[in-house]
Formats: structure tokens, C-alpha cells, sequence
């Protein structure tokens, strides 16, 4: 019954994820971080015919590195999910289309907090009563050579408890890759915008998303009723 108008954040956000979605520039690189996999799996099957490498870090990439049969120690890992990661790695395989790279080395600790030991361990040095807390400096280097090379970024989630400086370093060497990429780079998550201002780059993204779940649901290829009533004017 009102007529429907978009106010100009609006507007860029649809035209930026729209860019992303519809008509990316390659190579396009998603990077995909977060706690769950649970959480990510619509965008994850969304983009996975549309980017040519899928970057996986975060609490989510434990799951994944247990479905390459890693032992994970007391990691948070998703043991429901475990079967899901095989499958998704299976089929990027078999389609050999997309590329999908994990963490090669994570930062571990005992404990859930800032003020304890850590170390850099390779995947098959995890201790049982250690935990990943972030990706390492030679997954750090593999990432960033990836998104150097990127037209397209898209970035959703944190490399790990980027909260605590020691466990920070993963998702501040993407934010800063993304900085220096001469290429469309797009920023969606509260936690991946509160990273590129963490380390002070936001300035240098071509978009930051305030979409907060609603850009997710873009990126997981939903319609949003909002987007879809302007659309329909």
C-alpha cells in the first residue's frame, strides 16, 4: 500500500553483494570463518559453484580437518557435521571446479584463554588436551597469496578467537590481504567488521557490509522480502 524506496546504504549493499553474487570478477575467493559450520553451510553450498576457491578458517575449519581424519584434540569440532565436510570436500574433488583450502598449521593451547601458553603446531602435531584457536603463520601466507591474487573477495566470519590478541593474528593477516588486493573486496559479519577495524583497514575495503544476518542471507542466496518488495516496484 506505501510506495517502496531504498535509502543509499540500501542501495550499495545490493549492488556490491549483487556484484558478488551475479556478475563477480575472477578469481572470485570467498573466505569463510566462524565458529560452525552449522551456521555457514547455506552460504557454503550458495557459493560453492560460483567461487573458484573456497577459504575455510575458524572454529568451522575444525570440523573440516577432522573430516580429513586430523585429530582435532579439544578443539571445538562439530561431530555431527563431521560427515557433511566429507561430502563437501568429496564434491569439490570430484567437480574439481572450486578449490577448497583449509588451515595447514593452526595456534594451539590448553586453555580457553588469552593469558595461556600457546604454540604454532602442524595438523598432525595437535596434542589430545590441546585446542585450535587460530590458523598459523603458514596458513596466513597461503591465504593471503590467494586473495593477492583475487578480483573478487568475499569475507564473512573470523580465522579464530580474534577477541584475544594472542588468537587474533589469523584473522588480522586476511583483513590486511584484503587491504593491499587490488580487487573488489566485500566485508559481511559483525565479526569480520569489527577485524578490519580492529586493525584499522576498513577504509580500504571496497564494501563493509551493515547487513549483520541479513547479508549472510544474501550470501546464502535467499530472498530477502525487503529487497524483493523494491525489486517488485
Amino acid at each position: 500500500h506505501l510506495p517502496g524506496v531504498a535509502g543509499f546504504l540500501l542501495e550499495k549493499e545490493i549492488e556490491y553483494m549483487g556484484k558478488a553474487l551475479e556478475g563477480a570478477s575472477h578469481p572470485f575467493v570467498a573466505i569463510i570463518g566462524g565458529a560452525k559450520v552449522s551456521d555457514k553451510i547455506g552460504v557454503i553450498k550458495n557459493l560453492f559453484h560460483k567461487v573458484d576457491t573456497l577459504i575455510i578458517g575458524g572454529g568451522m575449519a575444525n570440523t573440516f580437518l577432522k573430516a580429513q581424519g586430523y585429530n582435532m584434540g579439544k578443539s571445538l569440532v562439530e561431530e555431527d557435521k563431521v560427515e557433511l565436510a566429507k561430502e563437501i570436500l568429496a564434491k569439490a574433488k570430484e567437480g574439481g571446479k572450486v578449490e577448497i583450502l583449509l588451515p595447514q598449521d593452526v595456534v594451539v593451547s590448553k586453555e580457553f584463554k588469552n593469558d595461556s601458553d600457546y604454540r604454532v603446531a602442524s595438523l598432525t602435531d595437535i596434542q589430545p588436551e590441546e585446542m585450535a584457536l587460530d590458523i598459523g603463520p603458514e596458513s596466513c601466507n597461503l591465504f593471503s597469496e590467494v586473495i593477492a591474487k583475487a578480483k573478487t573477495v568475499v569475507w564473512n566470519g573470523p580465522m579464530g578467537v580474534f577477541e584475544m590478541d594472542n588468537f587474533a593474528r589469523g584473522t588480522e593477516a586476511v583483513a590486511e590481504a584484503m587491504a593491499n588486493s587490488p580487487g573488489l573486496t566485500i566485508v559481511g559479519g559483525g565479526d569480520s567488521v569489527a577485524a578490519v577495524e580492529k586493525v584499522g583497514v576498513a577504509k580500504k575495503m571496497s564494501h563493509i557490509s551493515t547487513g549483520g544476518g541479513a547479508s549472510l542471507k544474501l550470501l546464502e542466496g535467499k530472498t530477502l522480502p525487503g529487497v524483493a518488495a523494491l525489486q517488485d516496484k
